[in-house]
């Protein structure tokens, strides 16, 4: 079996590395930075105006017991089974991804696209709540399957809803899945020398229990974990930080400088580098926060609001602690202990045996020893990893329901098990690659929507806008 799988990843790898390099290094950067910046303009940079008011509904009446609902999820857990997709392998093995291709300024421009992609989620999530469907049991359905049939009636519509789920079905309730278990398992196997495989068979497990206690256990667990998880890499995170406070400023200045001079780090003419930067950045930075990409709004079209705004602006929060939180942290303590000057990577030669999949391990471990920098990171990257396959199952789920129906959702989990167990098996390499060419497909019907519905979404930004005006 092993040997099969070897042969069909040397087959498959080159032909989807070509594919990606196309999608990354121009549709995905233009389409990214286009909806995010349209929307910027368009919404008079909803971003900025309105961040405070997102922090307050998320954290002025923080609750971990949202309770069960009578239907759908209270607008934390939407928020919290959001920030479990978006806070996952993306931000620590992601980034390091990024960080090693891209050099330390790929993470400026995982910056850029965070801050645009803001006002790309206040769109998704609005768009989401304003056109969601209520079954005869109650239950919401909402995402952009929904909102590109609202765009776009007939023929054209359905097929663009019909690829975009596709596309998310095996971006993210199967590839992607495959991501986080191949991450989960190598970082045990590095922290705690178990064989991935056995890891894969706790996970199936544990992920089968969730799944057949369906939305309203999924948002229980999420409410809780996501917080917990969240605090404990960040304590982390400012510990080894604290330890080399004196490579903060040269830090920050990597980032900057080799934003704009990548080629000093990694190598290559200066149009090669800055497009291998920037590309690294969109790329990772789109499966860190998922802004453009489709995915979150099938959470947030769960929650139990009145006005598609008052998401709209909490999704916002989820991009911003995504990114510019959980994210960077983990990218200043990469670059403050490997590529300052007593760094393995100060000159930017990579060594040996360093890869995407250890290299947050191998940074946490030069403040608390190799040892417990790699179980830190394993056991970060375990709940990280997990509350993401929880989200994307469900959002997989819901698209499986708009194609097939009801009927079809125990297949669907089902396949979904045995993807989560087959990642802890196969390589690194094929399985990221396979995940960004679907996220990247992902992003093209979802981007066209975003486009054709502009109006309704100013409309509601406007509108909000005058009501708090006049009181």
């Amino acid at each position: 079996m092993l040997e099969a799988m070897q042969a069909l990843e040397e087959w498959l790898y080159p032909i989807v590395c070509e594919i990606n390099v196309t999608l990354s290094s121009y549709i995905l950067v233009f389409l990214l930075i286009g909806v995010g910046l349209w929307y910027s303009i368009r919404t008079r940079f909803i971003q900025v105006r309105c961040f405070g008011e997102g922090m307050k509904k998320v954290f002025g009446n923080l609750s971990l017991r949202g309770g069960r609902q009578e239907r759908g999820m209270s607008s934390f857990q939407a928020l919290a089974t959001a920030i479990a997709a978006q806070v996952g392998t993306g931000n620590i093995v992601g980034a390091s991804g990024a960080i090693l291709t891209g050099g330390p300024g790929a993470i400026f421009w995982m910056w850029v696209i965070a801050f645009f992609g803001m006002a790309t989620i206040y769109a998704e999530a609005t768009l989401a709540i304003k056109t969601r469907v209520v079954d005869e049991q109650g239950h919401f359905h909402g995402g952009p399957v929904y909102y590109i049939t609202t765009a776009f009636k007939g023929a054209f519509g359905k097929f663009l809803a019909g690829f975009f789920a596709v596309a998310i079905i095996l971006a993210l309730g199967f590839m992607g899945c495959m991501v986080q278990s191949n991450s989960i398992g190598s970082t045990f196997q590095t922290a705690f020398h178990v064989p991935s495989w056995v890891v894969g068979i706790v996970l199936v497990v544990i992920c089968a229990v969730i799944f057949l206690g369906g939305m309203s256990r999924l948002a229980a667990v999420t409410e809780k974990l996501v917080p917990v998880m969240a605090v404990i890499f960040l304590a982390g995170g400012l510990a080894v930080l604290v330890a080399r406070y004196r490579y903060i400023p040269a830090t920050f200045g990597m980032i900057f400088r080799y934003a704009f001079q990548p080629q000093a780090i990694i190598g290559g003419g200066f149009g090669y580098a800055i497009k291998t930067a920037i590309s690294q950045g969109a790329k990772r930075g789109l499966f860190s926060n998922e802004a453009g990409m489709g995915s979150t709004p099938h959470a947030h079209a769960q929650a139990n609001v009145k006005n598609p705004h008052d998401q709209g602006v909490v999704a916002m929060v989820g991009v911003f602690i995504d990114t510019f939180v959980v994210l960077t942290l983990n990218a200043l303590v990469i670059i403050s202990t490997l590529y300052t000057s007593d760094g393995i990577l100060y000159t930017g030669v990579v060594p040996e045996g360093i890869s995407n999949t250890n290299l947050a391990q191998t940074a946490f471990g030069t403040v608390f020893g190799a040892e417990g920098g790699a179980i830190f990171v394993a056991v970060c990257l375990f709940f990280f990893a997990f509350s993401t396959v929880l989200s994307w199952n469900m959002f997989g789920k819901i698209n499986v329901i708009y194609l097939f129906g009801k009927k079809a959702a125990p297949v669907y989990a089902v396949i979904a098990l045995i993807f989560i167990f087959l990642g802890t098996l196969m390589s690194n390499t094929l399985v990221w690659e396979l995940t960004d060419m679907f996220n990247n497909l992902m992003v093209i019907p979802n981007a066209i929507a975003l486009f054709a519905l502009t109006g309704t979404v100013v409309r509601i930004a406007r509108s909000k806008g005058l009501e708090e005006h006049s009181r």
